[in-house]
Parts: C-alpha cells; structure tokens; sequence
C-alpha cells in the first residue's frame, strides 16, 4: 500500500494533522475545565463546536469535493485551518476563554471539504480489493494517537499552556499542507470529470442516489441511532473519571491510551483480515459489541473493569469504522463519492450533536450511569436495524435505482 504515492503522501499528512487535532483538542478540555471548575455542561458544548460544524457543512463540502480538485483542495483546506489557529491564539489573548472553541469549530468546518477530497483519490488510484486495507490502515492510525495523543496532548498544556499548544497546531496543520502539495497533480480541469449542471441540481442527484442504494439506506438508519448513543457518551467520560472512578480529571488520558491501544490490536488484525470479513458484518458486530462495552464502563465503580470495557469499545472500534467506510466506497460510484459522503455522515453527525447538546443537561437531571446506559441500548438498536434493512446474502450490492443522468 505505500507504494501508492497516494496512500503514502495522505498518511503523513495525517499524521501530522493527527498530532495537531491531539494537541489542541486535549488542551482546549484541560483549559475549558480549569475555568469552569469542571461543568458538565461547558465540556458538552466542546463537543458541540467539534461536530456541530460537520453536521452543518458535510453536504456542501462533498458537493463541492466532486467538483473541485481534490488535491488543491485539501492542500487550501490544511492552510486555512492553520491559520485559523493562529487566529483563535490572537482572539484568547484579547477576549473571553470561549475563542478556543472558535478554532475546534472552523477546522471542524474545513475537514468537510478535505476529506471526502481524500476518499476521492483513494477511489480513484486505490485498486477495489485494496480500499478495505487501506481504510483499516487508516483505522490504525488512528488507534496510535489514541495511545499517544492524549498523552503528548496533556504534558504539552501542562508544560507550556494554551498558547504554545495553539501554536504548534497552527505548525502541524501547515506541515501538513506542505506535505500534500507533493501530490500528483490534480487530473482534469477545475471542475472533475462527470460532474455537470449547478450546485443545487447536484445535491439533489446525490440524495436521489443515496435512496435508490439499498446498503446506503441502511446506513443512514443506523447511523442516525448510533449518533444518538455517540453522542451522549462522548461529553460524559471525563465524568467517568471524576465520578465512576473518583480520580483526577487527568486519569483521562489513561482511559483513552488504553481505548487507543485496543484500537491498534483491532485495526492490525482488520488489516490482516480485511479480505475475508465483508464491511456489513463488521459494522453490526462492532455496534453490539460496542453496545456491551458502553453498559459495562457505565455501571463499573472499579479502575481494572472500566479499562476493560474501554479495550472492548477500543478493539470493536475499527470494526465499525473500516465496515462505514468500506460499505460506502463499495456501493458508490467515483463521481458520487463526496455527495454520498456529504449526504450519510451528517446523519450521524446530526444526531450525535443533538444528543450531545443534552448530555451534561441529562446528567445533572438523572446520573451518568442511566445515561451512559441509554447510549448503549442505542448501539444495540443501530445494528439490529442493519441487519434488518440489509438483504441477505454474502454480499451488499452496490446498485441504485436512481442513476446519475436523472
């Protein structure tokens, strides 16, 4: 795989984007937290300002993905989330501890322009029975700054505050751009091939090709269940820490590594069976296992069964992460790859926002283990409705009734 200068060129600049999100994200919540005395609410609405803008944006910026070049896009994408965090570092210094969020909130607006403009190439240069490896690969690397990023996130703020954490985001999303200016250049003229007629007429196409895809249907089902359960449990781990565990709000960072390391044990073997495992399966299988491990971290009071559960939510996690995006690169055609990306994602995204806007609410009005509670039956109930809405057989098939000329 990385002898494809695709798949080569957009790892490192993932990983630098990775190191950057890492930083900036862990020290905005020790930051957040310090000013707040630990509210609930306060850390809800960080989430809030990461997710809001995808839900927001996901549509337009695939759209756009098909139309633009994917290359000089996401290249334009990471200098502007720089400088963005250049920008937030200037407005904390002069206004309210709230600027922060502004940084989380315009990178999260960009990402939706960049990375279906990444799914784009893959689809392009990335042969068919290779994509499943190359997004389990990516799985993993995820996984990896799960075990690192909360660590090197947490000594940085410690060390040298808010400011020098924004600073050197500001430097890993500009490396990044840097990186993926090395890039092929783009194929085709500013508008990519097979996409014609105004943005609206585009949009639309892309929904009417959604619905016509039985697999893609599913998705969004499920994905609109599993944002619910996302994002009530999203908000709330820091108060598993505080809480369930009684210890500091840096322990976190232990949960998360754990979380991240299980992640990379079950992204390796994903890799290694990436051939043999159809997407289907592993996204409903991630979702009831998940389902199990979220109800156990929710009622466990002990450190050794919490970090359990986090290792079966941590190793199901690229589970369902690799079955998403293989179902949709499987069942999608080339020029339809941001909009489908664009019409699903937000689903999810959607959902988990509204959730997440009543986390903290719901905490303080019941207690955190009914809530964590409801945010795995809601797991459970996502894969029961996939494996009710697909049909049956070894294979999802990738046909649509609503074609592209409509």
């Amino acid at each position: 795989m990385f002898r494809n200068p695709y798949v080569r060129t957009i790892v490192i600049s993932r990983l630098l984007l990775q190191l950057g999100i890492w930083v900036r994200n862990f020290a905005i919540l020790l930051y957040v937290t310090d000013l707040t005395n630990n509210d609930p609410q306060a850390v809800s609405w960080i989430s809030v300002a990461e997710y809001a803008p995808i839900f927001i944006f996901a549509i337009i910026g695939g759209t756009f993905a098909d139309r633009w070049r994917p290359k000089h896009t996401m290249v334009w994408c990471d200098l502007l989330s720089s400088l963005s965090a250049v920008v937030v570092l200037v407005a904390l210094m002069f206004g309210p501890w709230y600027s922060v969020l502004l940084g989380t909130l315009v990178s999260a607006v960009f990402s939706q322009f960049s990375q279906p403009s990444a799914m784009k190439l893959f689809k392009q240069h990335v042969p068919g029975e290779g994509l499943q490896g190359v997004m389990a690969m990516f799985q993993t690397m995820v996984a990896v700054f799960m075990v690192i990023g909360p660590m090197i996130g947490t000594v940085i703020y410690q060390n040298y505050g808010i400011e020098v954490s924004l600073v050197l985001t500001a430097v890993m999303f500009l490396l990044s751009g840097l990186v993926l200016s090395r890039l092929p250049k783009d194929e085709g003229s500013t508008v990519a091939t097979g996409i014609r007629g105004s943005f609206h007429q585009e949009l639309a196409e892309g929904f009417r090709y959604v619905y016509g895809n039985v697999a893609l249907r599913a998705l969004v089902m499920t994905f609109a269940v599993a944002g619910l359960a996302a994002g009530l449990i999203q908000p709330l781990m820091l108060f598993v820490v505080i809480d369930n565990l009684g210890q500091d709000k840096t322990f976190l960072q232990w949960l998360l590594m754990v979380n991240g390391a299980a992640m990379l044990v079950g992204g390796t073997i994903i890799m290694s069976a990436a051939k043999k495992l159809q997407p289907q399966v592993l996204l409903a299988s991630g979702l009831l296992i998940s389902a199990f491990g979220t109800i156990m971290m929710g009622w466990s009071t002990n450190i050794l069964l919490t970090m359990i559960a986090q290792v079966i939510n941590g190793f199901f996690y690229p589970w369902i992460h690799v079955g998403i995006q293989t179902m949709i690169m499987r069942n999608t055609d080339t020029t339809f790859i941001g909009r489908v990306g664009g019409a699903v994602t937000p689903v999810f995204m959607g959902t988990m926002v509204i959730s997440m806007s009543f986390a903290g609410y719901l905490m303080n009005q019941l207690n955190l283990t009914t809530v964590v509670t409801v945010s795995g039956v809601l797991f459970l109930a996502g894969a029961f409705i996939l494996l009710l809405m697909l049909p049956k057989g070894k294979e999802v098939s990738g046909s649509h009734v609503m074609k592209s000329s409509e």
